[in-house]
């Protein structure tokens, strides 16, 4: 039945013509749909009969055959009520996937119907206004940059191999690495039996098993088909044996896992991110688990990340491509003055670029200290140039091979399955591309470029700021207090509100972002008004009713005639805090209350820390009450 499917259209092997012959070919590829995606990394699904596709083709290349409704998208403040036409242009540029519905089978050919899916730009009122058009546009411009640079710079620190007049073309390259959460419907696990297993390790790299194995081997080999090639598919760290029903299956499926697949460009990296998503969402649903994407699903247990790996290569004239991170000797130096000059713009901007990699409630659960959190501002590079060493307590590190330089990139590990990767690279790259430019002007050599990145806080430096310092080979969650922490590092936002204050106090680090043109200013206010806008939504009408059924589900459970001294002292303190949370009285009103009234009144300072107020004590209400319910015995 699958035998003989298009899966992968690849960018630039068919023109127009080849196209319509292709689709003309396979009539089981019933329908068409350009995919747009918002400020918000939602992506546009829609419908359209393959015919009519076929039909007007012209005019999906010029953006005329297709418009939307910009209030059904996440372009706050740019598509208005009054001015909210959107129209819709397919992009060539990249690769193009069908997707199959494996439920619903075409009579005529017996195989799935297939929906085209087109990657597009979005624009209003003649401008790109959509995330995939804001990453597209910055690495032409960052393109354009870097090869001025060698055009006005004879030779670069690390890089005197090269001839400026050999660069051809400037390559981004880009991964990410997808963990999720898969479990049978319904099943809850307790957060100890999740911790206890997560800190013995019971489940890292362990064998899988079942619909879990079946599920992951089916995904794995889905992504093949699609071009995606996939490198690796194991169990994470977090999760809890299954158990064997009466049939012999394996039930109460509780397991954390990851897939990850082969680099590619910057643009067509995101785009088999989101491909990626469908396929293991499908394959899993198809075998009977749910998979989430949330970053932190379970509070107390490891969350998901999605480490973002980015690098930066060039092509010769010759054809040969090399790697302008790696100095042309690896054994003595870590970086050439571009790979110095990466690092130290993404950790001198990183307040501003936050905002975009965290930009929900559920990615802060996830940054907080400890357990390899990525919360500090700091990178590792290695102990040794020789001998190359991974830190995963920082927040960006380096991952290197003497033997292999074109194996050298950063890894950034904050980013999680739902952060907008096509916003996040272009901040990382944005970034970048300023500290690049400091690096290479500077005329510094390697060793003057390292001692910049290493200086201490309170040591001036030629690009990086004095009171803070940037490297760090220590385990900085064990080698340093919180307060030492903050103080070199910065201290990490706890709540939305927080995080995106820091596009308002560092409006100079933002124009870091802004310049060129690409990622406009007020692309820059829409994503953070949209995001403030889904903070207010959840934290009224999500998070705070999740809270007050916690609230409630503290009930009492002992009785006068067997409770000790332990279980009265431990009620006081849990209906304390259940009153505190949840309920008013004349005197005083619960925090739940105060955080709703504060929102109301526009005084978001006075919620986001009536949020972090709230969390503390629902957290400790829980730990709180799994003590008092362990003290209970029968009377």
């Amino acid at each position: 039945m699958t035998k003989d499917l298009v899966y992968v259209i690849p960018a630039g092997k068919y023109g127009k013509e080849e196209i319509l012959n292709l689709l003309t070919n396979h009539p089981e590829i019933k329908f068409a749909s350009l995919v747009g995606i918002d400020l918000a990394g939602n992506d546009t699904d829609e419908k359209i009969p393959i015919g009519l596709f076929m039909e007007d083709m012209e005019k999906f290349y010029d953006g005329s055959a297709v418009q939307t409704d910009g209030s059904s998208v996440v372009l706050t403040g740019i598509a208005t009520l009054n001015n909210a036409k959107l129209d819709m242009l397919a992009d060539a540029s990249v690769n193009w996937f069908v997707d199959y519905n494996y439920e619903h089978i075409d009579e005529e050919t017996g195989k799935p119907v297939g929906t085209l899916r087109i990657p597009a730009f979005l624009v209003h009122d003649g401008l790109r206004v959509d995330s995939r058009s804001i990453l597209a546009q910055s690495m032409e411009y960052i393109k354009a940059e870097i090869k001025a640079l060698f055009q006005n710079n004879s030779k670069i620190a690390g890089l005197e191999h090269i001839n400026a007049a050999d660069v051809d073309d400037i390559l981004f390259t880009a991964a990410t690495e997808l963990e999720f959460w898969v479990k049978t419907p319904a099943n809850k696990a307790e957060v100890e039996e999740l911790s206890a297993s997560q800190v013995l390790q019971e489940q890292y790299w362990q064998r899988t098993r079942g619909n879990v194995r079946t599920a992951m081997e089916q995904a794995i080999l889905m992504m093949a088909k699609y071009g995606l090639e996939p490198e690796m598919g194991h169990k994470e760290v977090g999760g809890v044996k299954a158990q064997i029903d009466e049939t012999g299956h394996l039930n109460h499926v509780m397991e954390q896992l990851e897939i990850d697949w082969k680099f590619s460009n910057a643009l067509q990296c995101a785009d088999n991110e989101l491909q990626a998503r469908i396929i293991v969402k499908e394959a899993f649903r198809a075998n009977g688990l749910e998979v989430t994407f949330k970053a932190k699903p379970i509070i107390g247990v490891a969350g998901s990340g999605e480490h973002t790996h980015v690098g930066i290569a060039a092509k010769l004239k010759s054809g040969k491509v090399v790697n302008l991170f790696s100095p042309s000797d690896m054994k003595q130096y870590f970086l050439s003055a571009i790979g110095y000059g990466a690092i130290m713009g993404l950790l001198k901007h990183y307040e501003v670029i936050n905002p975009f990699i965290s930009s929900t409630n559920d990615s802060l659960n996830r940054l907080k200290p400890g357990f390899e959190a990525p919360v500090c501002i700091v990178t590792s590079l290695g102990h040794t140039p020789a001998v190359p060493s991974r830190n995963r307590t920082i927040l960006a590190g380096l991952v290197r091979d003497v033997n292999n330089p074109m194996a050298t990139r950063f890894e950034v590990r904050s980013p999680n399955p739902y952060t907008n990767t096509y916003i996040a690279i272009t901040a990382i790259y944005m970034s970048m591309l300023d500290g690049i430019k400091a690096a290479v002007n500077s005329g510094k050599t390697i060793a003057e470029l390292d001692a910049e990145l290493s200086k201490e806080a309170g040591q001036e430096g030629f690009y990086l700021e004095t009171e803070r310092a940037y490297r760090s080979e220590h385990d900085v969650f064990d080698d340093y207090s919180a307060e030492e922490r903050n103080r070199l590092f910065g201290k990490p936002p706890a709540t939305v509100w927080e995080n995106m204050q820091n596009i308002e106090k560092y409006p100079e680090k933002v124009k870091t972002l802004t310049i060129g043109g690409s990622f406009r200013p007020e692309l820059v206010k829409a994503f953070v008004a949209g995001a403030l806008v889904r903070w207010k939504t959840e934290l009224l009408n999500r998070i705070i009713p999740e809270n007050l059924g916690v609230v409630k589900e503290a009930v009492l459970l002992h009785n006068a005639d067997c409770a000790s001294d332990l279980d009265l002292s431990n009620w006081d303190k849990i209906n304390a805090l259940r009153v505190g949370l949840a309920k008013d009285c004349l005197s005083q009103k619960c925090i739940f209350t105060r955080i709703k009234e504060a929102i109301q009144a526009g005084d978001y300072d006075t919620a986001s820390a009536l949020q972090i107020e709230m969390s503390d004590k629902v957290n400790e209400l829980k730990v709180l009450y799994r003590e008092y319910k362990k003290n209970m015995i029968h009377c």
